[in-house]
């Protein structure tokens, strides 16, 4: 359509609709045919409609309402039993417009019951067996595990009727539960506590066989309330692992009784110092709050004292958490306790009390970066969102690696090395680096989705990868480079391997159902940020709105549809093209750099332009091979031999220019309008380059274009164009691009900020890609019977160290049923 304006197409359009009697605008762009794909179509017409409670522009609705639920707890600990009983007490408030005739909790231990769905639906792809599951295999068949409910009445005592439903338990009210009214019921209840090492799982215990001691941490273990939200209803769907939890706010009172011996950490603040800590803890936890670096509460000489000795007695630890969604604790004879205050620019909550709670066998590593990675996360993240709102922050070390979040409280592994032989204690750069950012991602979810509660048992990516992107913003806070030596920083260069992969599903898949949860739920959503604030928007506009969703969401619920409004909202920055193609499609960004043609504009004139004529065929048009080598050979030509056969056209080749060239061009000077004529002689003095730039969107993702262009000068240039750009043709574009230098060069995604996956088509002219190739030696080993049956047969105590899988043979009376059988 060479000529046509935009408005010109729009009125030719219109014109045609004309013709076609009820023919509405839409329809006619609906029935566009081809391969023509709109990819910034706007996503309202997928998100939910806006409503009182949740407005267009992701901000809560002046009708939003969530509900309460308050609960007080008296817990016993069995260390010797590996078991937990208690009694709670719930005062639910139905702050919703509805009226309910039940309520809905959540039993998540009932996940290790063996006919649960979640054990019953687990799956293998070969037919072997390894000993962690076989170990597995064989706890639960010994131990009982899952919620025992003991009792469940009203507040007055009396019996109320409830169903358990899987990981879910239905209690049926004596009377509807109106609006804006409360009610009232306790439960007594007990379970066995799991064996972390063996079942695996977010809580549990850890058994140390050296010193015969164990380490509780006790995390998702008491009947909760589900969530009734404006959106989903009751979010009662099954615990099956994944998706972990969406829970309503409140107020904790827990009492837990646990042996002499232990040290406790959990949500919120210990109401009772006089009778658990010393008159020495106490001073040194006071002493802590304005410290400059962390205070032993409990030093590595007496946590190794306190475990040595029998517990004498039971000790009970009362704790108050004030507006959480959840409460976890752990508990251990082994523990040693550091702190540090944090203070922070915030009246309601201007001072954090940091503390690390870990046994001997962390040490180096964790008194010297644990409580100090509490106060960098708070440091960092506030900056993003609001200051932290608790008056506690915890970390805990609970297991070798990973990490789990709860308010105020954190599970977190990483620890040294430590030689049996010798002693010593090392740990390697992982551990390190491990350990730094496992605390900083554990105490980053206080903030999401302990704060700004999403829900995660639908949308993983809405804590998972915020919280990720944020995680690796500190990362880089804490230091250049972080994490080097084990991975590769840069999120868009570390995601690409996944998104050209097999198994990719959306990011807005639900929780469960995510085939690779690590990439889907935490990389690429937190890659997505990443490009969105260093490349699409930019950090001030992308600071100021992701603030803005933090503190709009602060102790509420939010959707995706929430974030993706407020981003645009606080922004003033369209983003549905980028929403849509980065969570809802498993496309990939593979964009190539297919061509590069430069011009100099044409003058008319034709003594610069026969000049630049004959430059261009001298560099063009290869001379003939034959004439080389009759050069070579010294062959003289017959006018070389004889000059008289020279003429005009051996003086003058097809380039010369002649007086009719001089008058044509003459004459075209005069018909130009004078502006016309400013413009030809403008670009005849600067002399400017043109060149355009031919792009393929092989890989689905439209994305901004980040170029370097190099100069026959050597400079450089960075140029982004935005991502608007294929808007009318979302496979193919070519790009118009002015230069007063000559360009010898241009690199696509030079920084590697766009997650491009194929490098070796993002430069022009290609380059040739440089790597080592490692020589190997061929292997022809064969077994030797012979030679085999006379090794020497090692002792009972080698074969004990042999580790590996289970051979899973079948038995001959039995043959193990084929894929697809029963």
């Amino acid at each position: 359509m060479t000529g046509f304006t935009r408005r010109g197409i729009g009125a030719l359009l219109a014109a045609c609709l004309m013709l076609v009697p009820g023919l509405a605008l839409a329809d006619a762009i609906q029935q566009t045919k081809g391969d023509w794909q709109d990819k910034f179509r706007q996503l309202d017409v997928d998100l939910p409609t806006p409503n009182s409670y949740r407005t267009a522009s992701g901000a809560p609705g002046h009708q939003y309402w969530q509900q309460q639920a308050d609960y007080r707890i008296n817990l016993t600990l069995d260390a010797t039993a590996k078991r937990l009983t208690a009694d709670q007490s719930v005062r639910y408030t139905n702050n919703s417009p509805d009226t309910l005739r039940y309520l809905w909790l959540q039993l998540d231990q009932n996940i290790y019951r063996q006919d649960s769905i979640a054990e019953l639906t687990r799956t293998t792809s070969k037919d072997q067996l390894s000993y962690s599951n076989l170990a597995r295999a064989q706890v639960m068949k010994d131990i009982p595990y899952g919620m025992e409910i003991q009792q469940v009445t009203d507040e007055r005592g009396n019996p109320l009727p409830y169903t358990v439903v899987d990981t879910m338990m239905r209690i049926d009210l004596p009377q509807p539960l109106a609006s804006g009214a409360s009610t009232g019921f306790k439960i007594s209840w007990a379970h066995n506590i799991i064996n972390q090492n063996r079942v695996g799982g977010r809580s549990g215990y850890e058994h140390f066989e050296e010193t015969n001691t164990d380490l509780f941490f006790i995390a998702q273990f008491f009947p909760r309330m589900a969530a009734y939200t404006d959106y989903a209803g009751w979010q009662h769907k099954a615990f099956l692992g994944r998706g972990e939890f969406t829970l309503e706010f409140g107020d904790y009172d827990v009492a837990i009784t646990v042996p002499a011996n232990h040290i406790v950490s959990a949500s919120g603040e210990l109401q009772n110092p006089g009778d658990v800590l010393t008159s020495v803890q106490r001073d040194r936890l006071a002493k802590a709050r304005t410290a400059k670096t962390p205070v032993f509460i409990v030093t590595p000489e007496e946590a190794l004292a306190n475990e040595k000795q029998a517990a004498q007695g039971t000790r009970t630890w009362r704790f108050r958490a004030r507006n959480v969604r959840d409460f976890a604790f752990a508990s251990s004879a082994k523990f040693i306790w550091d702190a540090m205050g944090f203070r922070q620019n915030d009246r309601e909550q201007p001072e954090v009390l940091a503390m690390s709670f870990y046994p001997n066998e962390a040490e180096p590593l964790w008194s010297k970066y644990s409580t100090r990675s509490v106060i960098h996360t708070m440091e960092t993240y506030s900056k993003f969102s609001f200051p932290y709102p608790y008056p506690t922050a915890q970390s805990v070390n609970t297991w070798e690696s990973g990490g789990m979040e709860y308010p105020m409280i954190t599970f977190n592994g990483y620890r040294p090395n430590i030689d049996k032989k010798t002693g010593r204690r090392t740990y390697s750069a992982q551990a390190k680096y491990g350990l730094i950012g496992v605390i900083i991602h554990e105490i980053g979810h206080i903030y999401f989705p302990m704060v700004v509660n999403s829900d995660e048992r639908q949308w993983s990516w809405m804590d998972e990868g915020l919280n990720t992107f944020l995680q690796n913003v500190a990362h880089l806070e804490w230091e250049e480079g972080f994490g080097g030596h084990t991975r590769n920083p840069n999120l868009p260069s570390a995601i690409t391997a996944y998104m050209v992969g097999d198994g990719q599903v959306p990011i807005m898949t639900q929780s469960d159902s995510i085939v690779q949860f690590g990439p889907n739920a935490y990389t690429k959503p937190a890659t997505a940020l990443t490009i969105l604030r260093e490349t699409v928007m930019g950090r001030d506009l992308f600071d100021h709105a992701f603030r803005e969703y933090a503190r709009r969401w602060k102790f509420k619920r939010p959707t995706p549809a929430d974030f993706f409004r407020t981003m645009e909202d606080a922004s003033g920055v369209d983003l549905d093209w980028f929403w849509r193609g980065w969570f809802y499609t498993t496309d990939h960004v593979d964009i190539d750099l297919a061509g590069v043609r430069e011009y100099r504009v044409g003058t008319g004139n034709p003594e610069t332009e026969q000049k630049f004529a004959r430059e261009q065929a001298l560099r063009d048009q290869r001379e003939p091979l034959a004439q080389i080598h009759n050069r070579e050979q010294g062959l003289k030509t017959a006018v070389e031999r004889d000059p008289t056969l020279r003429d005009f056209y051996n003086e003058n080749d097809k380039f010369a220019v002649t007086n009719k060239d001089r008058n044509k061009y003459k004459e075209m000077i005069e018909k130009l309008e004078p502006w016309e004529r400013a413009a030809l002689e403008r670009a005849e003095k600067d002399g400017d380059w043109v060149y355009f730039l031919d792009f393929v969107n092989k890989g689905g993702l439209v994305m901004p274009l980040p170029l370097q262009l190099t100069f026959a000068d050597g400079g450089t240039e960075l140029v982004m164009i935005p991502a608007e750009i294929w808007r009318f043709d979302a496979k193919q574009v070519s790009k118009m691009l002015i230069r007063p230098k000559q360009i010898v060069a241009v690199d696509l995604d030079p920084r590697q900020e766009i997650a491009d996956a194929d490098p070796s088509n993002n430069s022009f002219p290609r380059r040739i890609s440089a790597s080592r190739l490692e020589l190997y030696k061929e292997s022809r080993d064969q077994k030797d019977l012979m030679a085999d049956m006379l090794v020497e047969l090692k002792g009972e105590k080698a074969e004990e160290g042999d580790k590996g899988d289970v051979p899973a043979t079948p038995s001959p009376a039995v043959p193990l049923a084929p894929a697809g059988g029963r």
